[in-house]
């Protein structure tokens, strides 16, 4: 992880490629861009500050949100898991320099798929990808807090699976919030891709193979449906 030495510095470079700068995103709590840094093409994801909050409260969050983030996701490439390098913080524009991928989103590949079995068995391999994916990640104490297939890409060069915008991670032991991060995953395929058919169970079974804590954190997963359920009929 880079960080700047001078941030002035930094937040002038930052500012004199923006007329380069695409928006590619727009989030509640963020804008995400596609420039290019030290000649390199990249992803700069920027936390804007909230007009409703007092301007030294919305500062101190911003700061927080972006450690952590930068945090996270280190944590998360020591623990084997594929994610963007980090190239620099900037915490004069509230920005962090990303790696940009080479790569599809997996909400993508699965709106354009048929439903399962797939004829080259390519759905059932990114699901258990994703599942292997999230255990790694999960045993070593880490929660995305938005696990959805467009935050997840299949990486052109390697294959391999990248997790993406670790903006909602923390660190967690505990079953229930992997079994809520999983639940997070579970909602998204059924909103989103229910014409594929059952690939959770997929994930799940994938992640039962190579998850050490997958008993406890599955007891958890049944709890936390039968809990979206009766929000579901109260409403």
């Amino acid at each position: 992880m880079e960080t700047p030495a001078n941030n002035n510095n930094n937040s002038n470079s930052v500012l004199q490629r923006s007329v380069a700068m695409r928006i590619i995103k727009q989030g509640a709590e963020a804008r995400v861009f596609e420039s290019t840094f030290m000649g390199k093409k990249v992803v700069v994801k920027e936390r804007f500050s909230k007009k409703y909050r007092h301007p030294v409260l919305d500062s101190k969050l911003t700061l927080k949100r972006l450690y952590g983030e930068a945090r996270t996701l280190a944590k998360a490439r020591k623990l084997g898991v594929a994610t963007p390098a980090l190239y620099a913080i900037d915490f004069v524009t509230n920005t962090l320099t990303f790696e940009f991928v080479e790569g599809t989103s997996i909400k993508d590949i699965l709106l354009q798929s048929a439903p399962l079995p797939s004829p080259d068995g390519k759905l059932e391999e990114i699901a258990s990808k994703i599942g292997r994916t999230i255990a790694r990640l999960h045993d070593g104490g880490l929660i995305h807090g938005d696990l959805t297939t467009s935050n997840m890409l299949l990486d052109d060069k390697t294959g391999q699976l990248v997790l993406i915008d670790f903006g909602l991670g923390s660190t967690s032991t505990l079953p229930e919030d992997k079994a809520v991060d999983l639940y997070v995953l579970e909602r998204a395929l059924l909103s989103m891709h229910s014409s594929i058919g059952p690939l959770m169970s997929l994930v799940l079974a994938a992640y039962n193979k190579s998850s050490k804590y997958w008993s406890s954190t599955l007891n958890k997963l049944a709890a936390v449906r039968m809990r979206g359920r009766k929000r579901v009929m109260v409403g």
